[in-house]
């Protein structure tokens, strides 16, 4: 049975790897959400369709996949170890990217949604003016957008939160170091005396989740009515 210190050590870890996980993962995804709600051509159905891949994939194979490549043996993990000398692999940062992954096509999705309600002809106008296309994103399309970036946010950390398949392969289940509260709940299951322990956590997680989606519903809400 955990104690209060580790279950609450559990807690926070999880919220620390879902912040890292959207921290690392909400500018790739907005650039290409931008890029998909902007853009027609064959690439746009490509990157659409890859960025889609994680959520249908399974997530033990999209760890695997990431312990493959950015593993100790894998070509993106020795160079990631040449250059700067750090291992992802078994590691909170690890644990962060495999969540990030799995959140990443929702971001993406809430993202676009939430700039293909600006109309173009705005983006159009502040071009037309002499703005750069940076210049244009940052003083026209972020701010209108922006209430649907913080929802798909929202969003995209209860997903990192909740994260288990990808996690579990790529970065194991590490006390105080990868196990977050489904790792912490899954090595409870089936063991005497832990039960208070893992509906705690259970509760906490439901907690989060229901209240993740609240924010996101409520932002979502706010951005059809502009």
């Amino acid at each position: 049975m955990l104690s209060f210190s580790e279950e609450w050590s559990i807690i926070v870890l999880s919220i620390q790897i879902a912040s890292i996980a959207i921290a690392i993962m909400t500018i790739p995804a907005l650039v290409t959400a931008w890029y998909i709600a902007r853009r027609r051509s064959v690439f746009t159905f490509v990157i659409e369709n890859v960025a889609q891949v994680p959520l249908v994939l399974p997530p033990v194979v999209t760890g695997l996949l990431l312990l493959i490549f950015l593993g100790p043996k894998g070509a993106g993990g020795r160079l990631i170890d040449y250059l700067f000398g750090l291992d992802l692999a078994f590691t909170s940062t690890g644990a962060a990217i495999a969540a990030g992954i799995m959140a990443f096509p929702l971001l993406v999705q809430t993202f676009r949604i939430a700039i293909e309600h600006i109309d173009p002809e705005w983006e159009e106008a502040a071009s037309v003016d002499g703005g750069s296309k940076w210049a244009v994103f940052r003083w026209v399309t972020f701010p209108l957008a922006a209430k649907g970036i913080m929802a798909g946010i929202i969003l995209g950390f209860a997903r990192a939160i909740g994260e288990f398949g990808a996690t579990i392969v790529f970065a194991g289940n590490i006390p105080e170091r990868t196990q977050t509260i489904p790792l912490a709940v899954f090595t409870q299951l089936g063991q005497v005396g832990t039960e208070s322990s893992m509906i705690r956590l259970v509760l906490v997680a439901v907690s989060l989740s229901v209240l993740s989606l609240s924010v996101h519903a409520y932002l979502s809400s706010r951005l059809t009515r502009t």
